[in-house]
């Protein structure tokens, strides 16, 4: 649910800004332990007796938050394949926002690293706009799963 739910809202940001990308990044810190605490508390009460162990949660959270990662890649891939007129609103809005940046961050990390960002942002792929949105599911969930299973441990001893 978590992974369609966050393609669903990938899509109705596109209406609201230009760049629907950070909108869903900040969304997907919200869905990502909501999904995960669900995900964990469902099988502890409903398949596992209430008792969880620390292994069972994090193993409850893995899957969860990889599917979610993955759902939400393959779907904001897919939408964006079917909608090249959203990637290039994307791609764009991230180029001029790094051209404006640009002093900023030839101060910070040298003229070369620009260069090569640059290059790099010109040569930017739907499926890069995915695979980043999917892994920054991915990688906070790590961290939240973490927490969420020791907080609803509870072991029959």
């Amino acid at each position: 649910m978590g992974g369609i739910l966050s393609f669903i809202a990938f899509y109705c940001f596109s209406f609201l800004n230009p760049d629907p990308t950070s909108l869903n990044l900040v969304f997907g810190y919200f869905l990502v332990p909501v999904s995960i605490f669900l995900s964990i508390k469902f099988f502890k009460d409903y398949s596992n007796s209430g008792y969880l162990s620390f292994a069972e949660g994090m193993t409850v959270g893995f899957v969860t938050y990889a599917l979610l990662g993955i759902l939400s890649t393959i779907g904001i891939w897919t939408l964006l394949l079917l909608f090249p007129d959203l990637f290039e609103v994307i791609k764009t809005q991230k180029i001029e926002l790094l051209l404006e940046n640009r002093d900023l961050i030839i101060s910070q990390v040298g003229e070369a690293s620009f260069n090569a960002t640059e290059l790099s942002m010109n040569g930017l792929t739907p499926w890069n706009v995915a695979l980043n949105d999917g892994l920054w599911k991915i990688i906070p969930g790590m961290f939240f799963s973490i927490i969420i299973s020791i907080i609803l441990r509870k072991n029959p001893n």
